[in-house]
């Protein structure tokens, strides 16, 4: 890539609360340990259209601000002194937001080698987009040591389990919640109850869970009380991929006086009550670029590929966006209008024509 065709095609918010913009921007330069990575696939989050509709990380996010949390694509350009990883290999990774040359409504960004995978040859650039982010997010809550999480796994030994003992997943749906049905599933849990609509119960029960209690049926209010009747033994395990207040009250309740809970949000709605000291709860940044979370992320993006090879965790089911770029602002307003269920939507942005 010559200099003078390093300009790219970008969805820009020029300012706080305002709409995507289509722009030209400048393709940056990767540095020591960085790659740049051509887009070929980027995914969709709540957090996208939470933060360009409420400014919802404010003062963190520059402006203009280029936003997005799920890349896939290709190696294009090698930083000095990076060996791990080759021009041309395909790559997913969950891009850090403080500068708007890693996101990923943008064609080309930069990448930093410790933190992304290499797609398995099963996997298409679709399905390696619909991972980092959400999976990362259910990771955090479960398997690295205290205080970042459960420390369920730390070190994904795949001989760890726990065939005596139940977790129930809030939003199993959703893809964080689909995630976390997995990771369950692989940490070898004997019962794993999914909170979500009935009408997923085959795919989530073939994702792992067990037991389905059905959200259009008992209100976040009635799940303390309905839970025992379907299964009777104390739940010492919880993660909430919903991060209502209503959501996490009702799963606190649903905790045993001895258990985790795990929330797929860092600020929390609930503390943990001084009556049940016994309880912990997590509130889950799922980021490898906080210090607190580096060395687990480490970890994690050494086992991850492999992982996704072998079929231990599968990816959501996709539904692709038109368009490009431009696919991407409709794609967010249906999930502002809660239009997905089940599906992670996900953009092509090298298709972009505007």
């Amino acid at each position: 890539m010559s200099s003078a065709n390093r300009i790219q095609k970008a969805l820009v918010i020029e300012s706080p609360k305002t709409p995507f913009v289509l722009k030209t921007v400048p393709i940056p330069k990767p540095g020591p340990g960085e790659v740049l990575v051509k887009i070929m696939a980027s995914g969709l989050n709540p957090a996208d259209w939470i933060l360009q509709t409420r400014d919802y990380f404010a003062p963190h996010t520059p402006y203009p601000a280029i936003i997005g949390f799920d890349i896939a694509g290709d190696v294009e350009e090698l930083g000095p002194g990076v060996k791990e990883i080759s021009k041309g290999e395909r790559v997913f990774l969950e891009p850090k937001m403080n500068s708007n040359n890693y996101t990923a409504f943008q064609q080309y960004a930069l990448a930093p080698v410790e933190f992304l995978g290499k797609i398995p040859k099963n996997l298409d650039y679709a399905q390696a987009a619909s991972v980092s982010l959400t999976f990362t997010t259910a990771v955090y809550g479960l398997l690295p040591a205290h205080p970042v999480g459960m420390g369920l796994n730390p070190t994904f030994d795949d001989t760890v389990s726990y065939p005596e003992e139940a977790a129930l997943v809030i939003g199993g749906s959703s893809s964080v919640g689909q995630y976390a049905i997995q990771i369950l599933k692989y940490l070898g849990f004997g019962a794993i109850i999914a909170y979500a609509s009935v009408k997923h119960t085959e795919f989530l029960k073939s994702l792992g869970a067990t037991h389905i209690i059905d959200r259009n049926q008992i209100s976040f209010a009635d799940l303390p009380a309905a839970l025992p009747r379907v299964y009777a033994q104390p739940i010492k395990v919880i993660y909430s991929a919903v991060v209502l207040p209503e959501a996490q009250d009702a799963a606190y309740a649903c905790l045993a006086n001895d258990g985790k809970l795990a929330v797929a949000t860092p600020q929390l709605a609930l503390k943990e009550d001084a009556e049940t000291p016994g309880k912990k709860v997590y509130g889950v940044f799922g980021s490898p670029y906080t210090p607190a979370n580096r060395e687990f992320g480490l970890v994690l993006w050494r086992h991850l590929p492999r992982l996704l090879e072998s079929g231990v965790f599968v990816p959501n089911r996709i539904e692709e966006l038109p368009n490009g770029l431009s696919g991407i602002v409709d794609g967010l307003k249906k999930l502002e209008k809660g239009e997905v269920s089940g599906v992670k939507l996900v953009a092509f942005p090298q298709n972009t024509t505007a």
